[in-house]
């Protein structure tokens, strides 16, 4: 039967190179006795009494045993190298001269790959390293390989550059380009390069040119409306087309001279590569502390609780420890005022302290903290705020955006208008406290700005305001591709109005697919008992996910359809305000809860 393999065209003149897609026509035939039937044996066929025998040319033969290895290509390679070339480019000029083969391997050996087979090369797969920005998406192949020369190559580039591959004929059922590309991913990997680029033909539009443009063509080919014996191929390897270029090779007439500018893209390239200390992490480990409210002496005593939670997280080596929403609300008990809004403005007095001791304890102890979060009364408005005090002395906050309608009656509390991706030394981070977990669009915003880990603090008092917040958190760890830590508080506080009882079970929770937990959580705490979780994050998991998970809810939004944008606007704070002062009169003797949604 005849198969075809993708390949390209190669221009007629001395000294040129092949690019990198051909296509080629070869035969497979079935092995023959020594009489030249097919079929290797010489024993007579067996058949069923009233059966006809089967045709010999079905008759099944002996598959030889292949040892295939992956390695660098060889000076010494060369003629290995050269039979194949001549067997798949015979139709345009054959294999390159030597000294063009050397050359290759002197500029740039770690890119010159080859697959063995019982020790004979059976295909490879060669390459630059250029710095893209050099040439830009309208280079043509001549250009970018410096017309065969090869002095385009960069080792401080940040694109790998595909020259050519090919595959022995008797060898491209084994599926062993797929493997050269594999390889060349992880070389991209390796070396720390921004992405893997090459121009491909597109020979199938030859067919189709009087009737569509190109541009129409490649859409159905992506949408596998139509096949191209290269396009497709590159396709299923993770490429995508990064735009269409003509004039890439002038001469390819199959083509009409179009060529696609395919891109794959190296998720894990860090532009922070050559530091040699202090890289950001792959794997971060984050501690949790389901807080128990107790009353407390004095603000001294309440430190000592702090910083016996700090000190037992970082004693696990964690990166960060999570702190509940109004974890210092036994401060309110201290201030010895009746009135719920009069209480929680005096309970913002501990706060610049707190803080203070906060970041004290984060550099001593070397962890960053997220001070779950406190009131903070400032310039007549009262706010609730999250302080990320790093281990490296820098303090940021983050305010809560969406206030529940009883903390606006009750205390007057008023929404921030700023949201903020953080960024530390384990990676991006976003901050959103309790309620604002429910708003997917917060989270959406921090996703798009790189954010890997969400962490939630929360306060609740009853399982059914804490499901809200559990599943809303769940969601958006799907939702945006990244792992969400939530923690409260247990307990009561007898003396202190709307927040005398609590209701917790801290948890992690990470997206769902086959590299993640089969629940998608990491690890979730005993419910309303006090007590710290540890829990390790793979952030490169997440990466993975991005590009070749199962589903990817980040690559396939239709951005065509709809967008998400940030508009400053403060108008709700004071529709709840002025909700809570109608409601007030007839609700300030009837507990109220302030627990998300």
């Amino acid at each position: 039967m005849l198969c075809s393999r993708t390949s390209s065209y190669r221009p007629a003149g001395a000294g040129t190179f092949a690019p990198f897609f051909r296509i080629s026509f070869f035969r497979i035939d079935m092995p023959t006795s020594s009489n030249g039937k097919a079929g290797g044996g010489s024993a007579k066929k067996q058949t069923l009494p009233g059966m006809p025998a089967a045709p010999e040319l079905m008759t099944p033969t002996a598959v030889p045993a292949h040892k295939l290895v992956l390695r660098a290509l060889k000076r010494t390679d060369f003629k290995a190298v050269k039979e194949i070339m001549d067997k798949v480019y015979s139709n345009m000029e054959g294999a390159w001269a030597q000294d063009e083969y050397n050359a290759l391997l002197k500029k740039f050996p770690e890119g010159q790959i080859c697959i063995e087979d019982n020790g004979q090369v059976v295909a490879a797969a060669l390459a630059i390293i250029v710095q893209y920005s050099d040439f830009g998406d309208r280079h043509t192949y001549s250009k970018i390989t410096g017309h065969g020369k090869f002095d385009t190559h960069n080792a401080d580039g940040d694109t790998l550059y595909g020259v050519d591959v090919f595959v022995d004929p008797e060898y491209r059922s084994l599926r062993l380009g797929r493997r050269l590309y594999d390889a060349r991913k992880e070389l991209c990997e390796n070396l720390n390069l921004r992405a893997m680029v090459a121009g491909g033909r597109i020979p199938g539009y030859a067919a189709y040119a009087n009737e569509m443009t190109p541009a129409k063509y490649v859409e159905m080919v992506r949408n596998k409306e139509l096949t191209d014996p290269i396009l497709t191929f590159q396709l299923s390897n993770d490429f995508y087309v990064r735009k269409l270029i003509r004039g890439y090779l002038p001469y390819d007439s199959e083509s009409k001279a179009y060529a696609t500018l395919l891109e794959w893209i190296n998720v894990y390239y860090d532009e922070e590569f050559d530091k040699l200390i202090g890289n950001q992490k792959s794997n971060v480990r984050i501690g949790i502390v389901q807080w128990q409210m107790r009353a407390t002496k004095n603000l001294e005593d309440f430190f000592q609780q702090m910083e016996f939670f700090v000190d037992t997280v970082s004693g696990y080596k964690a990166d960060c420890v999570l702190f509940p929403e109004f974890f210092n609300a036994p401060m309110m008990a201290l201030t010895n005022e009746e009135s719920p809004s009069v209480a929680i403005r005096s309970m913002a007095a501990f706060t610049e302290p707190i803080k203070t001791k906060m970041m004290e304890l984060a550099v001593s102890y070397n962890i960053n903290v997220i001070a779950g979060s406190m009131p903070l009364y400032d310039d007549g408005k009262l706010y609730n705020v999250s302080y990320l005090c790093r281990r490296d002395g820098t303090v940021d906050e983050q305010y809560k955006l969406h206030v529940t309608p009883d903390e606006a009656s009750y205390w007057g509390m008023r929404g921030g208008d700023k949201l903020r991706c953080f960024d530390t030394d384990f990676g991006k981070i976003g901050i959103l406290i309790c309620y604002d977990v429910e708003f997917p669009e917060l989270s959406r915003i921090l996703s798009e700005e790189g954010m890997k880990i969400l962490f939630v603090p929360f306060w609740t008092d009853t399982k059914n305001a804490y499901q809200r917040v559990r599943l809303c958190a769940q969601a958006r760890a799907i939702e945006n591709e990244c792992y969400v830590a939530i923690t409260g508080s247990v307990g009561n506080l007898p003396r202190v109005e709307n927040m005398d009882i609590q209701y917790s079970q801290s948890a992690v929770f990470s997206p769902s697919d086959f590299a993640f937990p089969h629940d998608a959580i990491v690890a979730e705490a005993t419910p309303n008992t006090e007590m710290t979780l540890i829990a390790d994050l793979d952030l490169d998991l997440l990466k993975d996910l991005n590009t070749g998970g199962a589903v990817r809810n980040l690559r396939d939004r239709r951005k065509d359809l709809y967008s998400l944008s940030w508009s400053k606007k403060t108008e709700r704070d004071d529709e709840l305000l002025a909700q809570g002062e109608e409601r007030a009169p007839k609700t300030a003797s009837r507990r109220k809860a302030v627990s998300a949604g």
